[in-house]
């Protein structure tokens, strides 16, 4: 928290400026009752810490203004008045004023940050709590980036606010009105001459920071063109591309220009910080100056009790007042940035989860995997239906296997029964049940998904494996990774079961990750199998090690196949054909192939010869 007299530098406030830009001018927040209730709420767990930073704020900002205050008797009764014990008297009450003020500046640091950090630690748990429940369609229609801005930036943010904004207006405030309150004390032409002249003096800094604002973000956007062609035509693909096309001029003159106007803006930059300094030194200057000179008046000609300790005084608390009154003057930039923020956290925690367990949700003892769809429509939007009309249905024990082009919608149609999505029109039942009315952690559990694009832990395969069952014994592991084909190669690796895998598994390959990925789902021990493209982008030899694990999965419980490749088919007890989100065909390998349609046109493509 800036302490008294340091309430804000030429910019303003912890934000860096003491202006708002035009995208900030457009998009100001709206400030409401409710908005700014919903912001102490999270304060009002700890209202007792804040009532003690309160008045440690108070006594601090007020105890930091009696050395000057001190300062007048110093001169009058010590110095002039010659006077030893009592200049060594009020030296050290101004010390020992001095270390208490900011011994509890100390306390009210600590008490803001313990404040601070805890508020941030509850919206943090709110936010990833929240953003848990969230579903899939969230995290696929959101940017990644802005997600974990939210979650990071944004709320760390907080604590800046708490622990800047917030106290430094009450610490500037509580500053300006004491300062004030001594100078009128002392002399209240004085004192009027301060009010007047100490917000002249501060805008003049506010005008010289936002020129030089300016010019420094003028010079960032350069330097990030400069970077850009750097990183562009300098690396070995760039290189060979301007060479192939004789653009090494073109080039050239494309950085000689930026840099020449890099140039320029660094010393128009340089020059602004320098009048900014002599802008900030002269009229810091000139106030004081006039204080001496009005006062000295009052003496010379008109017999005022003011003393020279007195003038010294005003001085110095007029110093005290820049700070304060440039800061308090930048508040409402600060308070609005302030607000924007809490008002983008907030965006998020009113986005209500799209796919949630019902009221009374349906939990059943056993599940046997059986599926069926009825007349199941699906769209993201409105205007655009990705399945149309789907019916089938999955006896339990049996397998079925859906293929068709790209883009058709076959992941999306697996993706409804443990409720990625929910369905627009028809329904999805999971046991004879829908699965809009069966609890939604029952019902994710009892289904097992192996994606084409794997995901490991940055751990070991046990940590991995663990991930799907964390009182999974040692035994369990070993047998799980023997059913997923994955066993002997663990074996090999100098520390078995706890071989780190790398960052997403990129110590692996391809097919060891995905022989891994099957290994958890058995652990899960799920009542449905789903394989959707899981060996699309291995090679043979993986494809061939995965698929000797699959197929006795497929043949000891219900399961669902999704693939490209027709050969990775072939042991299903049946075969749906999707094109353009509806089900065109349906039957086994050769009566498919037999039949002459879509299923025999993919048979007959390279893509998807067996």
């Amino acid at each position: 928290m800036p302490g008294p007299g340091h309430g804000g530098g030429p910019h303003g406030g912890r934000f860096g400026r003491a202006y708002l830009t035009e995208e900030e001018k457009a998009n100001k927040p709206k400030v409401t009752k409710d908005l700014i209730r919903r912001i102490f709420s999270y304060l009002l767990p700890y209202w007792k810490q804040m009532l003690l930073a309160l008045v440690c704020i108070t006594l601090s900002s007020a105890l930091n203004l009696w050395p000057a205050i001190l300062t007048g008797r110093i001169i009058d009764e010590g110095l002039i008045g010659r006077n030893l014990p009592a200049l060594i008297r009020l030296i050290l009450l101004s010390l020992a004023v001095m270390l208490s003020a900011n011994l509890i500046g100390v306390a009210e640091s600590y008490l803001n940050s313990w404040i601070a950090q805890h508020i941030t630690y509850d919206m943090r748990n709110q936010m990833f709590l929240h953003l848990q429940q969230m579903s899939h369609r969230f995290f696929t229609t959101n940017n990644q980036g802005d997600i974990i801005t939210r979650m990071t930036s944004d709320i760390s943010g907080v604590e800046s606010i708490i622990t800047s904004t917030f106290s430094s207006i009450l610490s500037n405030g509580v500053t300006l009105i004491a300062a004030l309150i001594a100078m009128f004390q002392k002399n209240a032409v004085l004192a009027l001459l301060g009010i007047v002249i100490v917000p002249l003096f501060t805008l003049p800094t506010r005008m010289a920071g936002k020129t030089r604002w300016t010019l420094t973000r003028e010079a960032q956007a350069c330097n990030d063109e400069i970077n850009g062609i750097l990183n562009e035509t300098l690396s070995v693909s760039g290189q060979l591309l301007v060479k192939l096309f004789c653009k090494e001029e073109y080039e050239f003159e494309r950085y000689e220009t930026l840099n020449r106007k890099m140039i320029g803006l660094n010393i128009r930059e340089g020059m602004a910080g320098r009048w900014f300094r002599v802008v900030i030194m002269t009229f810091s200057g000139i106030g004081p100056m006039l204080l001496y000179l009005v006062g000295g008046i009052l003496i010379m000609k008109y017999n005022s009790a003011l003393t020279v300790g007195d003038i010294t005084v005003m001085v110095a608390l007029l110093g005290k007042m820049y700070g304060p009154v440039n800061s308090l003057l930048n508040i409402q930039v600060d308070w609005i940035r302030s607000m924007a923020m809490f008002t983008r956290i907030f965006e998020y925690f009113d986005m209500p989860p799209e796919i949630r367990s019902p009221e009374h949700p349906v939990v059943p003892e056993k599940a046997a995997g059986e599926v069926r769809f009825t007349h199941v429509d699906f769209s993201y939007e409105p205007s655009r239906l990705i399945l149309k009309d789907i019916n089938f249905s999955l006896d339990s024990g049996k397998s079925i296997a859906i293929v068709g082009p790209s883009g058709s919608g076959k992941s999306t149609i697996v993706n409804l029964i443990p409720r990625l999505y929910d369905v627009s029109a028809g329904s999805v039942t999971f046991d004879g049940i829908n699965v809009k009315d069966l609890d939604l952690t029952w019902l994710r559990g009892r289904i097992g998904i192996v994606t084409q694009d794997t995901y490991l832990f940055n751990g070991s395969i046990r940590e991995n494996l663990l991930y799907a069952r964390s009182d999974a014994t040692e035994e369990e592991l070993i047998e799980a990774c023997r059913k997923a084909n994955i066993y002997d190669f663990i074996k090999q690796q100098e520390k078995g079961l706890d071989t780190l895998v790398g960052n997403r598994g990129l110590k692996l390959s391809g097919g060891e990750k995905q022989r891994i990925s099957i290994a958890r789902v058995l652990l899960k021990n799920p009542a449905l199998l789903i394989f959707d493209e899981a060996t699309s982008a291995l090679d043979s030899i993986s494809e061939q090690a995965i698929q000797e694990a699959v197929d006795p999965l497929i043949g000891s419980r219900t399961s669902i196949l999704i693939a490209h490749r027709l050969s990775t088919i072939l042991a299903a007890d049946e075969i749906l054909v999707v094109r353009d989100g509806s089900i065109v065909e349906r039957g086994k390998h050769d009566d498919l192939v037999n039949a002459g349609g879509t299923y025999a046109e993919l048979y007959r493509t390279q893509f998807g010869r067996a």
